[in-house]
């Protein structure tokens, strides 16, 4: 079954039982799906192996990203192949492991913006590192500053979970019907209509200073931004589609915090558990609640 093939912050597969019960009750009769934060995609694999959608469309703003999912759609065998050679030129010793870490990030930082020069075969070679990185650094993070350079320090993990060939070979299947976009959310507008269902997965409004950490873009995505994707919501809402849209709750830090409750006002907003933990003062560590906010 066709799965993430990136740990992405904020990925989906956890929640999946709980978004899946929050579908709308005909999704079984929509024909578009658009989902224009992507990340991982664990909610797009999940839903696009169970329903028959007519039209798929994926986006996100972050080019590292679409740049994966763009080169494992069309050339997998070649991304494999890339992936398998750093794997087999991996040390054994952690120092030598972590000496080759650096010089590969430090590769992979110098041909940032430099993608569109590439050849396939290239892009290609760029996607395996990504891969590769992003299972060998801290935690699985993928984060960038704002100068769109990869900053995630190495991990002494003693054995990697590299990505295997099976799940980007299903994963390519996945996408082989699927129009790939590096863009804003906005530009979805024109693909949406009354017979599409939107999932919205964006960067979530930090708890506290410290969890805009995981950022994974150039670009912020501050509380303009929140309302801006608010007033796009409404937008797509009144032409008709299926709207549904994840987002912290702002409430596990002060119950007084009507942030979302006000900006998505009629509309349906439940709280969902989830097993992420946070820290402040007061609260500890332990389950808090997300944000699913429908229209339907």
């Amino acid at each position: 079954m066709a799965r993430p093939f990136l740990k992405w912050a904020g990925g989906k597969t956890q929640l999946l039982p709980v978004i899946e019960e929050n579908l709308p009750s005909d999704i079984d009769e929509i024909d578009t799906y658009v989902e224009p934060f992507i990340g991982g995609g664990a909610v797009f694999f999940s839903l696009t192996k169970k329903y028959n959608f007519k039209k798929i469309y994926i986006s996100d703003i972050n080019q590292e990203l679409t740049l994966c999912y763009i080169c494992i759609k069309s050339s997998v065998d070649v991304v494999i192949s890339e992936l398998q050679k750093l794997i087999d030129e991996y040390p054994e010793s952690q120092d030598e492991r972590k000496d080759y870490f650096y010089k590969l990030r430090e590769e992979w930082n110098e041909s940032v913006n430099k993608i569109e020069l590439m050849d396939e075969k290239q892009r290609c070679e760029r996607v395996a590192q990504t891969l590769f990185l992003n299972k060998t650094c801290f935690n699985g993070l993928f984060r960038v500053n704002k100068n769109g350079k990869f900053n995630v320090p190495t991990a002494n993990y003693k054995n990697p979970s590299f990505t295997t060939k099976e799940v980007l070979e299903e994963a390519s299947k996945c996408l082989s019907k699927v129009q790939i976009n590096t863009c804003s959310y906005k530009d979805c507008l024109e693909y949406v209509d009354e017979n599409t269902f939107v999932y919205f997965d964006p960067p979530y409004r930090p708890l506290t200073n410290s969890s805009s950490f995981t950022s994974y873009s150039k670009s912020e995505f501050n509380d303009t931004h929140q309302q801006e994707l608010a007033d796009f919501y409404r937008e797509l809402d009144a032409k008709g589609a299926k709207l549904l849209l994840s987002n912290s709750d702002p409430k596990n830090i002060d119950s007084e915090d009507d942030f979302f409750d006000e900006m998505y006002s009629g509309f349906t907003i439940n709280r969902i558990l989830a097993n992420r933990a946070i820290n402040s003062v007061g609260t500890g560590r332990g389950k808090i609640t997300e944000l699913l906010i429908r229209n339907y």
